[in-house]
């Protein structure tokens, strides 16, 4: 019997990352450690057509995303456009830079949603992460005005070595934020957060308890906070699908206009990758070798092959993959069932316990002469 025909899924989601322009220099950043400079970014006409086309496809809601979205100029005008063909609005934000200034205008523009990233829960930890003085206390500043004009705020906090003890302040300071979603996310290993991997990783103990902190508050903050969680890879038992699936729920669209089916996918070589600049994104969805080389289960080594969460996990994280195997088509080793998940698990608690870790390597345009390489597979 002839296997049936699975009908080509429809994206929900566009992460439009409409620059790499920031203010910050997080180190855990997950952009390439190759950032698009402002000379090849896309213009505003050329982001008005993808925000059509996805519209078109079947996409729901944009991410507004970056670097700094509201570093570009015509951030409101690329916001009124969306409405305009029915897309819903998220500005993935830092807070600072032109974002006070400009949120009036979104606002005016349609804005739906604002999600406000915070490096910590005070100033001393939130300007050392964020590389920048005075960025926490422009950060309230800003989440007081979105709150004042009624847009529904979420917090996100993505969580290391660095502030994993400042998680239980960090769910104080959302909710004095009245924000209405939080998300603690632990640090997930791509871009520059691979390169600081050995600065950022907690120790398993510290990962568990901070893990306990959200449940605990999840349930004491029932009705005031929702808050999601993203569990650390390096210490699971198996993998988290992809944004979704690879291909399969979400799109990425980088500045110089790249199409990719996660935002991490350009470090897996080999890969070709449409532009919006020659290919519809429809066209792009269906068929550029970048979105096929993953979707699905067929392409699938054992033992995900077989794997009853294979339709589930949709194999993990090819990136990871790619950076601690060195094959992009190999098992996730977050999966416990992966021959290379022990190593992975004995190189974060190598890295979690070292009492002097290296100091951070900040994201900046041009990268850094002190940038290491990528690392060597674990395998």
């Amino acid at each position: 019997m002839n296997a049936p025909i699975r009908p080509m899924p429809i994206p929900i989601g566009l992460l439009a990352e409409l620059t790499h322009r920031c203010p910050l220099r997080c180190p855990y950043c997950s952009n390439p450690m190759a950032l698009d400079r402002r000379s090849s970014e896309l213009e505003t006409e050329d982001w008005k057509r993808v925000f059509g086309e996805a519209a078109a496809l079947g996409v729901l809601h944009v991410h507004l995303s970056g670097g700094e979205p509201t570093a570009r100029a015509d951030i409101a005008e690329l916001t009124a456009h969306c409405a305009k063909v029915g897309l819903y609005t998220n500005l993935i934000t830092s807070g600072v830079g032109q974002a006070s200034a400009r949120l009036p205008a979104l606002f005016d523009a349609g804005l739906d949603h604002v999600q406000l990233s915070v490096q910590g829960a005070g100033q001393a930890t939130g300007d050392l992460i964020g590389g920048l003085a005075g960025a926490h206390a422009a950060k309230l500043a800003f989440a007081a005005e979105v709150v004042r004009l009624g847009l529904p705020l979420t917090v996100n906090a993505v969580i290391h070595r660095g502030n994993i003890h400042e998680v239980e302040a960090i769910i104080a300071l959302a909710v004095a934020m009245q924000a209405k979603r939080l998300e603690i996310a632990h640090t997930q290993y791509y871009g520059w957060a691979y390169a600081n991997r050995a600065a950022l990783m907690p120790t398993r103990a510290e990962a568990d308890a901070s893990v306990a902190v959200v449940e605990a508050a999840r349930e004491r903050l029932k009705g005031t906070l929702v808050i999601d969680l993203v569990l650390p890879d390096y210490y699971g038992l198996y993998p988290k699908p992809c944004s979704g699936g690879w291909a399969r729920r979400s799109l990425n669209v980088t500045p110089s206009g790249k199409v990719l089916p996660c935002h991490a996918a350009e470090s897996i070589p080999g890969l070709e990758f449409w532009s919006v600049r020659e290919h519809d994104l429809a066209e792009i969805w269906r068929s550029s070798p970048a979105f096929t080389a993953f979707r699905g289960t067929d392409w699938m080594p054992e033992p995900c092959h077989s794997c009853e969460r294979r339709e589930r996990d949709w194999g993990g994280c090819r990136c990871q993959a790619m950076a601690l195997v060195g094959d992009a088509a190999a098992t996730d080793p977050a999966c416990s069932k992966s021959p290379h998940h022990a190593r992975m698990v004995a190189l974060a608690t190598a890295e979690s316990v070292d009492p002097n870790p290296p100091p951070y390597i900040y994201r900046r345009i041009g990268g850094t002469a002190a940038e290491p390489r990528q690392g060597e597979p674990v395998a």
